[in-house]
């Protein structure tokens, strides 16, 4: 059985007799050249870094477009490096599910080094440091999910990390964001070096929201005396340090049982799935389908890699917020949201099964097409509609891919104020659409309200996703159970006019009570959910 380290990938027959694309390139002269001279730096070890991100390098080093490799770091879940990357020299299986069931299997090879972003970790975070004062860094790049960016708490206020790292200065930062401020004032000590930072989480103007928590910590650094004036002056110069907007797009689920066994029949070993403390599900491989898109605004003050010929979009502001809109609020994420909520509530597993349901099938369509499309702007380098269609008719019912509501829902506080919100606020902005005319995002977010009771549609209790607001917004609605529907009973205020979750309030623009009035309907007994969903599809 092949097993994935350094040594077996030298090996090329092996792999290739297993059905297993190698890398086509010297990994120890990559990972030598890489260590001399960093171009590179990734933070968020997960499973959308090595199944597409570091995959775009790759095809760089494999047609020799570039030499060096990616050095990943890691700030939140430290098990990821020390199980999934140590044991296996850096590197990964990625195994790309197609339609007809088959699998596209590569090695992983573009990562040079993974690193813990922790100062309590000293040797890494030396090596961090190290890497941040070589004048060969051209970029790093972020996959930290939205929470990573927050500096605060559900109150609104800066939590207690970030409340320390901002008065204690940048010599031992606890906080993800005050870290990556911290490595940005040790490039500026040594010659107030050029980078772009660049995140591509799916958040809306992605750029902006790192640039903001990196810049809030420097000038309060700065006004403390902690750190010189020139800092915050260089955080916020473009011509120095760039915060370049991006989009994303590839589902990269859980490692599958199913993807396990078949990569073993071929002869591959390494295939551990392991869960850790942080509730990470993760494999030496990734499993992960074969559409991906990446767009991002071509401002790179120290140079950049030739990425385009890995298939990025490199563009302007404009048309990347234009793309971003249509999919991280129109075409994919409020749909996905919508079924991983729905799927939860109605005893689904799988997202492909849930397309399979009519109701659900058309809960997206009109969410997508009928109320998204009409604010969405062509960005004319991906066609909106060619997009959506095939969303909904290639991708989501891809029976191999085994992506569940469970995953989905992780965070949703998070999410719905960029999936649903933008929307909503268009529609109340623009003459030409009408709130009041919408019914299918409501009828979601009176769903999320209804998922959060903890109950499936058959009154049995369910375990709720992840999510860093879950305690107080549950305590918001503990007193409401299923079965009673009185006025009484669904007074959704504390939730629905929260504008740190929304964007909105959303009782001021006319849709409070609406969502109020389909969460009674939806609590009215064991299968009221889906009796709710019939009346209005």
């Amino acid at each position: 059985m092949l097993q994935l380290n350094k040594e077996s990938i030298r090996n090329a027959d092996l792999w290739e007799q297993a059905g297993i694309e190698n890398i086509h390139f010297n990994y120890e002269q990559m990972a030598a050249l890489t260590k001399e001279n960093p171009t590179w730096v990734h933070f968020g070890a997960g499973n959308i870094f090595r199944g597409f991100i570091a995959m775009l390098q790759q095809t760089l080093l494999n047609s020799g477009k570039a030499e060096t490799g990616i050095v990943v770091v890691e700030t939140y879940d430290e098990e990821i490096i020390e199980k999934i990357y140590a044991p296996y020299d850096n590197l990964g299986l990625l195994a790309v599910m197609n339609t007809d069931g088959s699998l596209e299997k590569k090695i992983i090879g573009s990562i040079s080094e993974s690193l813990v972003g922790d100062p309590a970790r000293e040797t890494d975070w030396q090596r961090l440091k190290t890497i941040f004062s070589s004048p060969s860094l051209q970029l790093a790049s972020f996959t930290i999910t939205e929470k990573g960016y927050s500096l605060k708490n559900a109150a609104g206020e800066f939590a207690a990390a970030v409340q320390a790292d901002m008065a204690n200065g940048p010599e031992r930062p606890q906080s993800v964001m005050a870290r990556i401020a911290s490595l940005a004032y040790t490039r500026y000590k040594n010659g107030e070096l050029p980078i772009a930072f660049v995140s591509m989480d799916n958040c809306s103007h992605n750029g902006d929201i790192l640039h903001s928590a990196v810049a809030t910590i420097a000038a309060k650094w700065s006004e403390l005396g902690l750190v010189e004036a020139g800092f915050q002056q260089y955080i916020n110069n473009p011509a120095k340090v760039s915060f370049p907007w991006s989009m994303i797009d590839k589902i990269t689920p859980r490692p599958a049982e199913s993807v396990k066994a078949a990569l073993n029949k071929s002869g591959f070993a390494s295939t551990e799935i392991l869960c850790t403390t942080k509730n990470t599900f993760i494999a030496p491989f990734v499993n992960a389908e074969k559409s991906e898109y990446l767009v991002i605004e071509d401002k790179f003050p120290n140079g950049r890699m030739p990425l385009e010929l890995a298939g990025v979009i490199f563009t302007d502001r404009q048309t990347v917020d234009r793309v971003e809109k249509m999919k991280v609020c129109t075409c994919l994420n409020p749909l996905h949201t919508s079924l991983a909520i729905f799927g939860c509530l109605l005893g689904y597993t799988l997202i492909a099964d849930e397309m399979k349901d009519p109701e659900l099938k058309k809960l997206v369509e009109k969410v997508g097409y009928a109320e998204g499309m009409p604010v969405v702007v062509n960005p004319q380098i991906i066609d909106p509609e060619a997009f959506i269609r095939e969303v909904i008719e290639v991708r989501f019912p891809n029976p191999y891919i085994p992506d569940t509501p469970q995953r989905i829902a992780t965070d949703t506080s998070q999410k719905v104020g960029i999936r649903f919100g933008e929307t909503i606020k268009a529609y109340s902005q623009r003459p030409d659409l009408q709130v009041a005319n919408l019914t299918y995002i409501p009828l979601v977010i009176a769903g999320w309200c209804r998922y959060l009771l903890g109950v499936d549609d058959q009154g049995q209790e369910m375990s709720l996703s992840s999510d860093p607001l879950l305690s107080t917004l549950t305590a918001h609605i503990a007193g409401i159970s299923l079965g009673v529907s009185s006025a009484e009973q669904v007074k959704l205020e504390p939730i629905l006019a929260n504008k740190a979750i929304f964007g909105v309030d959303l009782y001021a623009i006319g849709l409070g009570e609406k969502i109020e009035g389909y969460f009674a309907e939806m609590i009215a007994g064991t299968g009221a959910v889906r009796a709710t969903l019939q009346k209005y599809l």
